[in-house]
């Protein structure tokens, strides 16, 4: 069975790939408590089995996918790694020096402790940080070593075999002290103070990623006037409030042009679209609500808008809306905020920068004057300038030539590091001049998913022959080592938000899920808090590590091959 299984996957190029995806992917999605492991680890776990057949991929294949990959992600995280460079979000980054310092220091001890060579320890230290990336940076580094070729291939097998046994760890380790310990050791409800924050920053209604309230905020109302008899549509739209417009006035069976000096008449119909809590009151200003009026429907538009208009960023979504007069936002309400794939509270309190997602509805006269103002349209029919990224992969392929020596090490960034800051280049200079480098999100999700689980399949295929070798050279060591490496930056990280920086309990543990680039630890954390709120700082120290992260894996085989 073994060697029709060899033969197969030997004479057919690529299927090997495609096997180790789809069977990690399924192992990825299985749940041990309330954890799963994604399909990239599955994806890894399933690869090192494969490749203990002797099957391989193609080297080539493998570095493309990790261009494609790596420049994805700088490209993605550009915006709002730039617009966290700010004076408010600047202090977050505290929990980015305390996971790069500490996570060095602990690998470093470690190495030295157990005798790791410098495959292993670069897997020990991407897994603990839960950081894949660390993965590609690493082994491109150790192809540069003066080293027989067998032992390169041998360090880089490594480094896919540790990877697996600590990520297992580390992403273990991580949701656990985030949303279930550490809650317990600093003695708080964590729903509690997030329903607190909530509170703080504006309060409102909060439905789940996906999920459709059954109450929504934004609704339409249709009533007759009596009581607003003679009023102008400007002073109905005063006295409801701002946050509501209308839309349509109805008169003697015709509609007619609305403004806001536009007099009501007895008998009119008024279309009003807007917040529910400030329609409440549509009977007693305007008259009784009236359903089924024809001709009165208003198909309202939805734009998703990336914030590059200057002056904006860094300031709170309540001082934005008091520096825009009201008749300048007429009509537009503010239905969403992503940043980095993740949803915002849209509330009073919450922090908006540069590069940011916007999602506006309105009334598409009414977005065509306000949006420009504000940002570009993200157009859904284009989902990537092959040009551009083209550009990109290849400029950053020529970075990572480029070295620089260390003593007797030569030291570049290599396809990873370089790719990385071309990408985060490219994404900055689109968000600077959006006519040019659109790469839709869902789009970018699927390169980023898609490169990265290829990269790690040929790691893993590569990591095979010897990883029950490496298994058993260091036993109960490895797993172990792989904890401490995630639990001791999150411990002192726990203590310096909590106790030093005074941060809410929410805020505290999105951050040290941040650190981590860890998206099942930041879900376990919202989960637990019932609210978006630890988004809202774990996004900003995700922006910061998610480019920070990748560059230790040069420093660390650099760093163990000096200690070993």
């Amino acid at each position: 069975m073994k060697d029709w299984l060899t033969d197969l996957f030997n004479s057919v190029e690529g299927l090997v790939l495609f096997v180790c995806l789809a069977l990690g992917f399924a192992l990825g999605k299985i749940k041990f408590w309330k954890i799963s492991l994604g399909g990239v680890a599955g994806t890894l776990i399933v690869a090192i089995f494969v490749g203990m057949m002797g099957v391989t991929l193609n080297s080539q294949v493998k570095n493309i996918a990790f261009a494609l990959f790596i420049f994805t992600l700088g490209y993605m995280s550009g915006p709002s790694f730039f617009a966290s460079l700010n004076k408010h979000s600047l202090k977050y980054g505290i929990f980015t020096i305390v996971e790069v310092v500490t996570i060095l220091v602990v690998v470093g001890l470690a190495t030295a402790i157990l005798n790791l060579d410098q495959g292993t320890a670069a897997g020990l230290l991407a897994g603990g940080a839960t950081e894949s990336a660390v993965v590609g940076t690493a082994t491109d580094a150790i192809a540069k070593l003066d080293l027989p070729a067998d032992q390169i291939k041998t360090l880089q097998g490594n480094v896919g075999t540790a990877y697996s046994i600590s990520y297992i760890m580390g992403l273990i380790t991580i949701v656990l002290f985030t949303s279930q310990f550490a809650p317990a050791i600093m003695r708080v409800n964590l729903r509690e103070e997030a329903a607190k924050l909530w509170e703080k920053l504006g309060g409102g209604s909060d439905a789940e990623g996906g999920a459709t309230s059954a109450l929504p905020d934004l609704v339409g109302r249709a009533h007759e006037v009596t009581f607003a008899t003679g009023k102008t549509v400007g002073q109905v739209e005063a006295a409801l409030g701002e946050s509501i417009a209308i839309e349509r006035v109805r008169r003697a069976g015709a509609n007619l042009d609305v403004t806001s000096g536009t007099r009501l008449a007895a008998g009119d119909v008024v279309l009003l679209h807007g917040r529910r809590e400030q329609l409440i009151d549509g009977y007693s200003v305007i008259g009784p609500e009236r359903a089924g009026i024809e001709g009165m429907n208003v198909d309202l538009d939805v734009q998703e808008v990336v914030l590059t208009a200057p002056g904006y960023g860094g300031k709170t979504l309540g001082d934005i809306r008091a520096s825009i007069p009201q008749e300048e936002r007429h009509g537009v309400f503010l239905s969403g905020i992503s940043r980095m794939d993740h949803n915002l509270p849209v509330q009073n309190g919450t922090q908006i920068n540069q590069g940011d997602t916007l999602r506006f509805t309105g009334a598409k006269r009414d977005l065509a004057s306000f949006v420009p103002r504000v940002g570009f349209v993200i157009d859904p029919s284009v989902k990537m300038d092959v040009i551009f990224i083209a550009i990109g992969v290849i400029l950053g392929m020529l970075i990572g030539k480029i070295e620089i020596p260390l003593g007797s090490i030569p030291l570049s960034l290599g396809t990873g590091g370089g790719c990385l800051l071309s990408g985060l280049l490219f994404g900055w200079l689109r968000a600077r001049n959006p006519k040019h480098g659109q790469y839709h999100p869902a789009a970018a999700q699927v390169v980023k998913d898609l490169g990265l689980a290829t990269f790690i399949c040929a790691v893993g295929l590569s990591s095979g022959p010897q990883a029950v070798d490496l298994i058993k050279q260091y036993g109960f060591s490895l797993p172990i080592a792989g904890i401490l490496v995630t639990l001791i930056p999150a411990s002192i990280s726990l203590f310096v938000g909590w106790k030093l920086m005074k941060l809410p309990a929410p805020l505290t543990l999105g951050a040290v899920a941040g650190q981590q680039c860890s998206t099942p630890a930041a879900t376990a954390v919202q989960q637990a808090a019932g609210n978006t709120t630890p988004l809202m700082s774990y996004t900003i120290v995700y922006a910061l590590s998610n480019v920070v992260l990748p560059l230790l894996g040069p420093i660390v085989v650099a760093l163990t091959g000096a200690i070993s």
